[in-house]
């Protein structure tokens, strides 16, 4: 007979293990991270607010409207030069160009692409343009991250691959202050995959990061608000039909998006890098209409779940029309910001299409009298998680992101079943994850030395595995 075994045996030796010299790294990359996303945040919420007086003052003086427009003109021309020598690296959001790397597609050269990234990112999303800032803060994360591994630490391939990972997740902690929500973004999306020594040290990048959000914008969530009514049982048909609607909406935004390329690809007299001309001039007089409605935006969700709103709502019919028109320019708007080649992400732009979708759902419903104005708020919320989830084809992500942000985890099982319903909706018409979607209509792919280097990089892979991870 076998003796048994003891602790000795079946733990591994003392002082051997490598994750608290990845998790030091990974607390690097996520304090780095953290102030430049701060900044960044700081420099677009400064200047958002000051869109709030200068546009109400354009209107009371029209004449300063000209001197607004060459301005704008003259902000486009300086975008363009910017961003043209790494256009195909530093356009939109960034993270399918991460995706690519990390799949050994495209090599990124992470300091030219770190600043563009920074500046183009600002001078896109600051005048008002429906764009996320989260999406640069990502792939700043990673430029971050990547330029550590190379400079300091002369990572081999899947140590590198292993330090942009973290700076993925610090990044997007940074951008929502939701730790949690970037390192499971990172499975989801990213990776698709769980490591625990990949997880453990975007953990730590993702709660330094917030550590130091926590220091710049202080404790309150940054879409901090109350909703104490409990949705009863017998109201959990609502929770299906607007789960079906929000599925049905996602699929239409991800066709959308997807042919974006293709639309702003006919306008030839205009040089791609310079296409941000048509959405910067366009949301001047979106501005003039209603200037709470620009950029990301979170004010704009915070306006609308405001008690004045939600009362306005409530005793006028009439304001469900103006829902709706804010719902169609929040849409059409956010997809001609997004289609121009301009820096900026999708993530904030898609929760308040969720949010404002939610808040025309339970509009209707109350002046049907089919819902109480109590849940007015819970619908907003359960909207949000629920359009993102299914267009990003994260459900765990949303539902941890909208918590976070929120600052709440109540009411969770709402939150989950609407959630559900809006992915399943999505996946069953042939929805996919939007950023690997958009990574494919880059045709990364094409390039036969992409492949090769994707081959190489693989085969390195391997090699650690086995003799790191075995």
């Amino acid at each position: 007979m076998k003796m048994q075994k003891s602790a000795k045996d079946v733990l591994n030796a003392p002082f051997k293990t490598q994750n608290i010299i990845f998790v030091f790294k990974g607390t690097i990359v996520g304090l780095i991270t953290g102030i430049i996303v701060s900044a960044f945040r700081l420099i677009i919420d400064n200047t958002l607010k000051l869109l709030y007086k200068v546009y109400p003052y354009m209107v009371h003086h029209p004449q300063t409207i000209i001197l607004y427009v060459i301005g704008t003109c003259i902000l486009s021309l300086i975008l363009g030069f910017i961003i043209r020598p790494q256009l195909l690296y530093v356009k939109g959001s960034g993270v399918p160009q991460i995706e690519a790397q990390m799949e050994g597609k495209i090599r990124i050269k992470w300091w030219p692409v770190l600043w563009r990234k920074f500046v183009g990112g600002l001078l896109a999303i600051c005048p008002g343009l429906f764009l996320g800032r989260e999406g640069p803060c990502i792939q700043m994360g990673a430029c971050v991250s990547q330029g550590i591994s190379e400079e300091i630490f002369r990572s081999n391939p899947n140590e590198e691959r292993i330090m942009i990972s973290c700076g993925i997740a610090a990044g997007l902690s940074a951008a929502f202050s939701a730790p949690i929500a970037g390192a499971l973004f990172l499975l989801e999306e990213i990776t698709f995959s769980f490591s625990p020594l990949v997880w453990l040290t975007a953990l730590a990048s993702s709660l330094a990061a917030d550590f130091v959000t926590l220091l710049v914008f202080g404790l309150t969530p940054s879409l901090h608000f109350t909703y104490d009514f409990s949705i009863p049982v017998n109201q959990y048909w609502q929770l299906l039909l607007l789960g079906i609607i929000l599925g049905l909406f996602g699929y239409l935004y991800q066709r959308v998006i997807l042919n974006l390329s293709k639309w702003y690809g006919k306008i030839k007299f205009i040089p791609t890098a310079w296409h941000s001309i048509i959405p910067l001039l366009l949301v001047i007089p979106i501005g003039l209409y209603y200037c709470k409605i620009l950029g990301g935006s979170h004010d704009f969700i915070l306006d609308i779940t405001s008690q004045h709103f939600i009362q306005y709502l409530s005793d006028s019919l009439p304001a469900v029309g103006f829902l709706t028109i804010l719902l169609i320019i929040r849409f059409v708007f956010s997809m001609v910001s997004y289609g121009a080649s301009t820096p900026g992400g999708i993530f904030m732009p898609i929760l308040v299409l969720g949010a404002t979708s939610g808040a025309l759902y339970a509009s209707i419903m109350i002046h049907l009298g089919l819902l109480k104005e109590v849940y007015f708020l819970n619908i907003i919320i359960y909207a949000m998680a629920a359009y993102f989830g299914a267009i990003e084809k994260a459900p765990f992500t949303a539902i941890i992101l909208i918590s976070e942000m929120v600052g709440s985890i109540k009411h969770m099982m709402p939150l989950l079943v609407v959630t559900l319903v809006a992915y399943l909706v999505n996946d069953w018409l042939g929805g996919r994850p939007i950023y690997g979607a958009l990574k494919d209509t880059m045709n990364f792919t094409k390039n036969p030395a992409a492949e090769k280097l994707s081959t190489w990089f693989k085969h390195r892979q391997r090699q650690w595995r086995k003799k790191h991870l075995a």
